[in-house]
């Protein structure tokens, strides 16, 4: 096919879809002419002796051009240079993501593009797989666009691998940009941007995940310039979130979460990849699949219809602790970071067999067992959902209902990895959300979980602060998978749950 533009412009009609796999360029060749000698012609540069200019080449990256090139006419209207470009499978050293040939006379081009563009493709599929076999998953790149410093950019990137992996999709690398302050107009710059279409390219990545909230304006600007799939880390969550509900209660809460964050962004989201490709995949699980044409009234009203489901569903919930309570069993809830083994313990104590995997969030629904002490007490153990850094705003407040809970408990059992790297900043996390939720006052009993995973002697102590109010709380020594400390858990369980006020015992 063949297609002609004007002087100015040339429009290109909807191509077939079997080439929109990002992986491969988009067997499209974009030839260009400039109609006068070359001395006058306006993307010249004649310091550089190149006739192709910025715009051409930024054509070239973001729209996946198998090539560009360029064809002056001599003062007698005759072909006369000719100059081409194509995108590079890998450059690693190389300051520019493509090749820009010399410019050389029109009858001496010796070029095959066809040929060129296969080899190319060959060469990105052979530097993507080797000899491994071929990854069937999503592929994504990560990005952290932050003014924090490079160390917390890169643990924030690192937990954003495992929310992606959770989420069951494949990494292909990773851009990590500070700034002295954030545009919430532009997440990033188009040099920057051009960096990031070739990493995609190269990787095969068919989506982009932001480490921070994009604004309407930044989702709406980053779909201009790519045409990738472009998600954020509250989007990535709730996607989770939406593959892990089970119960209706779960899907009832993620729906709302998801429509909440959508609302103020249905402008941004209908120029972008995050809603236009909602037939399935990552970042397109979600409540009937909106998109751009659904507007503001109709999401509002199923708003209003889910949180009456909600409220009915919260007076159900109050009903059991009521009937709980009178029953004077007295509540241990677990809570704690993601992935911290809260699950593990549950299962460990209550000899029970909850959900349990090696991911962040891999557990939703809460769970609640009877518990009972050789000295004739018993208590119910619940589990709930883990917490996160920054864990969206939206599903705080659709999990509340689930996250009442929390409120009549007698003992809160504060679960942390041991063996993480950042368990000083995850303690600070949950305390920070407990806070926020008016739980922070409970008793609380901060148990160290997967203590097998740390050298013999080496167990870890909390940090020390000036205001040790969330801190000054009894530890606890475990590994839920070994065995290890539990029954010395249980011993602190009993002397810090007050029987009296639940069931009597003097």
């Amino acid at each position: 096919m063949v297609i002609l533009g004007e002087t100015g412009s040339i429009l290109i009609p909807e191509l077939p879809r079997a080439r929109e796999g990002t992986g491969r360029l988009r067997a499209l060749r974009l030839l260009h002419t400039h109609l006068e000698p070359a001395a006058g012609n306006a993307g010249h540069d004649p310091k550089n002796n190149a006739l192709l200019s910025r715009e051409d080449l930024m054509d070239l990256l973001f729209l996946r051009l198998d090539s560009i090139a360029v064809l002056t006419v001599n003062a007698y209207g005759e072909p006369h240079l000719f100059q081409q470009a194509h995108l590079l499978p890998s450059a690693p050293d190389s300051e520019k993501p493509y090749m820009l040939h010399e410019v050389c006379a029109w009858n001496r081009v010796n070029l095959d593009v066809s040929a060129q563009t296969e080899a190319l493709e060959a060469e990105m599929s052979r530097n993507l797989n080797g000899a491994e076999e071929v990854n069937t998953e999503e592929r994504c790149i990560l990005v952290s666009v932050s003014t924090q410093p490079k160390a917390a950019q890169e643990s924030g990137l690192a937990e954003l691998a495992e929310l992606a992996r959770a989420a069951g999709l494949s990494v292909s690398g990773a851009m990590t940009r500070r700034v002295q302050r954030m545009d919430y107009n532009h997440a990033l710059g188009r040099g920057k941007l051009a960096e990031l279409e070739v990493m995609a390219l190269q990787g095969q990545a068919d989506m982009i995940i932001f480490d921070l909230e994009l604004t309407a304006a930044q989702l709406g600007n980053l779909a201009e310039a790519t045409e990738r799939k472009v998600l954020d880390r509250t989007q990535l969550i709730l996607d989770i979130f939406a593959q892990r509900a089970s119960s209706s209660a779960g899907k009832l809460q993620v729906e709302l979460a998801q429509l909440q964050y959508r609302l103020p962004r249905l402008v941004g989201m209908g120029r972008s990849k995050a809603l236009d490709r909602l037939a399935g995949g990552i970042g397109g699980k979600g409540p009937g699949e909106t998109k751009l044409e659904t507007d503001r009234r109709r999401i509002r009203e199923r708003i209003t219809r889910v949180k009456a489901e909600l409220k009915a569903l919260r007076g159900h919930r109050g009903n059991i602790r009521s009937r709980r309570s009178k029953a004077g069993l007295p509540v241990v809830s677990l809570v704690g970071y993601t992935n911290a083994g809260k699950s593990t313990l549950l299962n460990a104590l209550s000899g029970s067999d909850v959900l349990t995997e090696d991911k962040l969030f891999a557990t939703l629904d809460p769970a609640s067992r009877r518990l009972r002490f050789p000295e004739e007490r018993e208590l119910i153990l619940t589990d709930t959902v883990g917490f996160i850094r920054s864990l969206p705003k939206e599903l705080i407040e659709a999990f509340r209902a689930t996250l009442e809970e929390l409120e009549e408990a007698d003992l809160l059992l504060h679960v942390v990895d041991a063996a993480a790297p950042e368990r000083e900043q995850q303690i600070r996390a949950v305390d920070h959300i407990l806070e926020g939720l008016n739980l922070h006052k409970l008793p609380q009993l901060l148990v160290y979980n997967k203590i097998d995973r740390l050298a013999p002697g080496r167990l870890p102590e909390p940090e020390k602060e000036a205001d040790e109010s969330p801190l000054q709380r009894r530890k606890s020594y475990v590994s839920a998978l070994t065995g290890e400390g539990l029954p010395e858990l249980g011993r602190k369980i009993i002397a810090m749950v007050d029987w009296r006020k639940n069931s009597g015992f003097d």
